[in-house]
């Protein structure tokens, strides 16, 4: 470094003529300005900016209000009922529709499964019987209401009139009873007179004042008396006797009218026992109901149409009450869940006109607003919040509103439960 400061000093000729070229070279490079200053041109107009600024403001004011007329979630869903096929009845499956598979569409009526119908057509058949021989007891004791009516009350009439007589023939005995007495009283006379005059001639013969004729017609007579008294009281002892029978013959008479009294009675129990009957053979009718309903139960169909799911049922499988076989998903009966957050729902009304935009198919669909919830989603929890715990935290809740699709825009079906969609709801 020495030696060449030394030799610039030496060379002052040298330096002198590098000056010159360097400023010749920044001449060059930067020409002297002209004194007069010239304009800036701009690009854009003062007024073309305002009118810019002033048609973003319409446009942004333009869209918010426009905004404000929908109300939008992705925070749904499309949903459809799950049928759950299930069968009634305990049995083993003889046969399946080869058409009923996974995935498979089936027309409502179609015969999914049947079951073995032996035991239940035998339950059938003995129900049958059954009914046969309770309405054959229904008919006899219906019949044997007006019997029972006829001969009960003919019983009762005939024991009155059994009664009467008997009580007539006690009066009858009573006469003939008094009739007797007098007889024996009479007789009795006759009796003491014969005897005295038997005794008068006894003595007479005796003093042989009167012949032995006399005396025996007298003894005869008396004889006769006597004869004719013990008859009479013969008699007053059969009349007793038959009075005593006339009046046991009453007795049993009166019985039986108190007995043939309950021919009301009995009316009312061959009546009952005729409901009774009755209402035994509906009881068997309904036995035989029900028998046909459970044959019936071993085939069983599809109850609506649609996509088959859950199939879980195999030939040969014994299946109990309420087992599930199969899910069909009727394809024709679908809507949307939309959950919606609370502070959505302020103009949110039955009716309004929603456009669905489904996910997988890249596509708008038209709906309207079915009905608004009627809780939030978290209450029908299993375990809801208990806000009375002391742990409350506010969350801005969602509730699930329903939406239903207009007819006829999807006749292909290609709308299935569970595909994600995204709707707008028009407020105004």
């Amino acid at each position: 470094m020495a030696r060449a400061t030394d030799t610039i000093q030496e060379d002052p000729q040298t330096n002198s003529i590098a000056r010159e070229n360097d400023a010749a070279q920044l001449r060059n490079a930067n020409p002297p300005k002209s004194q007069l200053v010239e304009p800036k041109r701009r690009l854009i107009p003062n007024w073309a900016l305002g009118v810019f600024g002033l048609l973003a403001a319409v446009i942004l004011l333009s869209w918010w209000l426009h905004a404000r007329r929908f109300e939008s979630t992705d925070d749904a869903q499309i949903d459809g009922h799950l049928n759950q096929i299930s069968a009634r009845i305990t049995g083993t499956v003889i046969r399946i529709n080869p058409s009923v598979e996974n995935n498979q569409y089936v027309e409502a009526g179609t015969l999914l499964v049947e079951l073995d119908p032996n035991d239940y057509q035998i339950a059938l058949d003995h129900a049958k019987a059954d009914l046969a021989a309770r309405e054959a007891t229904a008919r006899s004791a219906r019949i044997n209401v007006p019997i029972t009516d006829i001969s009960a009350f003919s019983q009762l009439r005939l024991a009155e009139a059994a009664r009467e007589e008997a009580v007539a023939t006690v009066d009858a005995e009573q006469a003939s009873l008094a009739a007797a007495e007098h007889n024996v009283q009479r007789d009795e006379a006759l009796y003491e007179r014969a005897e005295r005059d038997r005794a008068r001639y006894q003595a007479l013969v005796e003093k042989r004042e009167i012949s032995r004729s006399d005396y025996d017609a007298r003894a005869t007579e008396a004889i006769a008396s006597a004869q004719a008294l013990a008859s009479d009281r013969a008699i007053v002892t059969s009349e007793q006797q038959k009075i005593a029978q006339a009046l046991s013959l009453v007795a049993e008479r009166r019985a039986q009218v108190e007995t043939a009294r309950t021919a009301p009675q009995q009316l009312i129990d061959a009546r009952a026992k005729s409901q009774s009957s009755i209402g035994q053979a509906d009881q068997a009718r309904a036995d035989v109901h029900s028998a046909e309903l459970n044959l019936g139960y071993t085939r069983i169909y599809a109850p609506v149409s649609g996509v088959i799911g859950r199939k879980t049922v195999e030939v040969g499988q014994r299946i109990q009450p309420g087992q599930s076989l199969l899910a069909i998903v009727p394809l024709d009966d679908i809507w949307v869940t939309a959950d919606f957050k609370e502070t959505q729902l302020k103009l949110m009304r039955p009716g309004q006109s929603v456009n669905i935009h489904v996910d997988a198919f890249d596509r708008d669909y038209k709906g309207t607003v079915e009905n608004l919830p009627g809780a939030a989603g978290t209450l029908f929890s299993l375990l809801p919040p208990e806000n009375a715990s002391g742990n409350f935290v506010k969350v801005v809740q969602r509730l699930p509103v329903r939406i239903r699709f207009d007819r006829d825009q999807d006749p292909q079906h290609a709308l299935r439960p569970g595909m994600s969609v995204e709707p707008t709801v028009r407020l105004r």
